[in-house]
């Protein structure tokens, strides 16, 4: 298949032209980007597409988010991480769904997200206790179907979960611990089995579009064991290692209560800080924290709109980019942010960290936020080669957008308008790997109707399983809220809330 772009505005994010806009045509052959430039020769094309009034971007990539909450879109408000973790995942109980479940859960947000200009997702996929070949092969299918990029990981925790919170097992009760710690966690054996079956069978299906990646938890989740065998899992299949860090102050008083220094400088002894580990959130990181990551040319995904509604608390990412850390963008879980769209994560991180400073020379800029959802993001899962911009030989990961929609009138900084007035809804074409899976507006692959209908139907019949194990899972929340008091009141020096305490102009 061939595809001539012709006459259309590029923001290629290139070494060239960076988020400059500039007039140009995309020449696509097969999988890759072949030629792009001012006024291409005539090609013998199958498809010619009128750039007149488009905007060309590379395709937007989501590099952290959590599949399995789409059920919980819209559901909870006003909860820390840890108490919304109880309800959503459950500490007790069975969330165990059908494979069709699985299948159209994953369905819903690829399509969400290939309809706003989403052309890859680091699906950060966490089924207790373990998924099963057969509960990954689900994602993957739903994935290829779809005709979306994606990594999709078998999120792992090997210690108790009574364990990884700290206090949280010496104020529970005897009766609620007891059943918290007859959920038996997979050894490491098991995963490492698990991920290597996995890696045989489905990294790099759907013709390289569809990778596996390892992701334990959290270093206050996993035993050293299990975080060092994934390192090699990840080093092994050229992987990113992908974790959780430093996403709340409970987190961050872990670190101390358990190993006696902040998580970053326990995975950096532990030699786990490299080019492919990449640490959703960082939200309580250090300055110590932020060079050694720096350092090791570490990945952070700022996931800005679940760190406002669960209040994590306020990303340093202008320190994380000055210690040369690269920085992506996701939107997290489904529920927390209760969006897959990658314009209303880019919106709230170019606003957000206005309020953190008086100095405005340290705001973000429309220019770094667009990196973050492109390169930045590819950076994270070692794909920078591949995709994140618009660049002969890449992979063709590409958006068109409608210039004459009212969010791009009138046209000023085509990036600006980018970051701080679309909403998705100029989106006319995606293209990924080559192939138009979106055009005007509606999917090509798929049948969306016929698929949220079938999810609709099915809803009820999941919802009654789901609620009656909330209710269950109910009774572990004061003793949350005695964990969560009791780590407010740590200091651990550094700040990461908005409010009386916001720090002046240096």
């Amino acid at each position: 298949m061939t595809i001539h772009i012709k006459g259309a505005k590029i923001i290629a994010m290139d070494a060239a032209h960076g988020s400059e806009c500039f007039d140009g045509d995309i020449l696509i052959e097969g999988q890759r980007i072949v030629a792009m430039g001012a006024a291409l020769p005539e090609a013998e094309a199958d498809i010619v597409i009128d750039g007149h009034d488009k905007l060309v971007t590379p395709g937007f990539v989501n590099a952290h988010i959590h599949t399995p909450e789409a059920l919980f879109r819209g559901r909870y408000e006003n909860l820390p991480l840890e108490m919304w973790m109880t309800l959503a995942y459950f500490l007790v109980g069975d969330g165990q769904l059908a494979p069709r479940a699985l299948y159209l859960r994953s369905m819903l947000v690829a399509m969400d997200a290939l309809r706003n200009g989403v052309t890859f997702l680091a699906d950060d996929i966490l089924e207790p206790p373990l998924q099963s070949m057969e509960t990954l092969g689900c994602i993957f299918q739903a994935y290829n179907d779809a005709g979306i990029r994606a990594n999709i990981s078998g999120h792992v925790i090997d210690r108790p979960i009574a364990d990884t919170v700290p206090f949280f097992s010496e104020v529970l009760p005897d009766d609620l611990l007891s059943q918290v710690n007859a959920n038996k966690p997979p050894t490491v054996a098991e995963y490492v089995a698990f991920a290597e079956e996995a890696f045989s069978l489905y990294h790099g299906s759907a013709d390289g579009r569809l990778r596996f990646m390892v992701a334990p938890s959290g270093p206050q989740r996993c035993t050293v064991e299990l975080m060092q065998a994934a390192d090699e899992l990840a080093r092994a299949n050229a992987t990113c290692f992908h974790t959780h860090i430093l996403e709340t102050k409970v987190q961050a008083v872990a670190g101390q209560e358990f190993y006696g220094k902040t998580l970053v400088q326990y995975m950096h002894d532990l030699g786990l800080l490299n080019r492919g580990t990449t640490i959703a959130h960082g939200v309580w990181t250090t300055d110590a924290d932020l060079e050694l990551l720096g350092a090791a040319k570490c990945s952070v995904v700022h996931n800005v709109l679940s760190n406002m509604k669960l209040s994590s608390g306020i990303a340093p990412v202008r320190k994380m980019l000055d210690a040369g850390v690269n920085v992506a963008l996701g939107t997290d879980g489904i529920s927390t942010s209760d969006t897959p769209r990658i314009f209303d994560a880019m919106r709230a991180a170019g606003h957000l960290h206005n309020v953190t400073t008086a100095d405005y020379d340290s705001w973000l800029s429309a220019h770094e936020v667009m990196h973050m959802a492109t390169l930045g993001g590819a950076y994270s899962m070692l794909l920078e080669d591949e995709i994140g911009s618009l660049e002969v030989g890449k992979k063709a990961d590409l958006v068109i957008m409608d210039l004459s929609n009212a969010n791009f009138v009138p046209l000023n900084d085509a990036r600006k308008h980018l970051i701080y007035s679309e909403n998705g809804s100029s989106v006319e074409t995606v293209i990924v790997d080559g192939e138009i899976v979106v055009r005007d507006g509606l999917l090509t692959k798929v049948d969306e109707n016929a698929l949220l209908d079938e999810f609709r139907a099915m809803w009820p019949e999941l919802l009654a399983r789901h609620e009656p194990q909330e209710e269950r899972n109910q009774a572990f929340i004061p003793y949350f809220q005695e964990v969560y008091k009791r780590c407010a009141a740590v200091d651990l020096g550094i700040h990461r809330y908005g409010g009386a305490n916001m720090p002046a102009w240096p």
